[in-house]
């Protein structure tokens, strides 16, 4: 089963001023200690993110957070891919292992680490919101 989604005061208020700013609708919002992380309908993340990134700056100016836009999908591969799209997502492979269900994802090979992150932080931020969206529970970077 997918993580339930809990919004608090403090994200439904970013979603609130997101949502305001970009006149598209964010279906979630999670936040983390550096980054909000915002996923939208089908179709509107350009519109969120605006032209030349001009909303995600100042959302980032407002809030003090790095901010990352992800278009939601029904199809887990795509949704998966869509939340790795500034890496360069080339393929994703969704596999049992076990009682969990792992992803896979490839990237561009010269974009790998930052995918990742220090200490695996992007990753584990990435899989918490593919989690929040469909039933996979893991995911690594190839």
């Amino acid at each position: 089963m997918a993580a339930e989604i809990v919004l608090t005061e403090e994200t439904l208020r970013y979603i609130a001023l997101f949502q305001q700013l970009t006149h598209t609708n964010a279906v979630d919002c999670m936040e983390t200690e550096e980054k909000l992380v915002f996923v939208v309908e089908k179709g509107q993340g350009n519109i969120a993110v605006g032209k030349k990134g001009e909303h995600v700056i100042k959302l980032k100016e407002m809030t003090g957070k790095n901010i990352q836009v992800v278009e939601y999908s029904e199809e887990p591969e795509q949704f998966v891919k869509n939340v790795f799209h500034i890496y360069g997502p080339q393929k994703v492979v969704i596999e049992q292992r076990g009682d969990i269900t792992h992803a896979t994802i490839t990237v561009d090979p010269k974009l790998k680490g930052r995918a990742i992150g220090k200490a695996g932080k992007n990753l584990r931020i990435a899989r918490d919101i593919v989690n929040r969206h469909h039933e996979i529970q893991s995911i690594s970077v190839d």
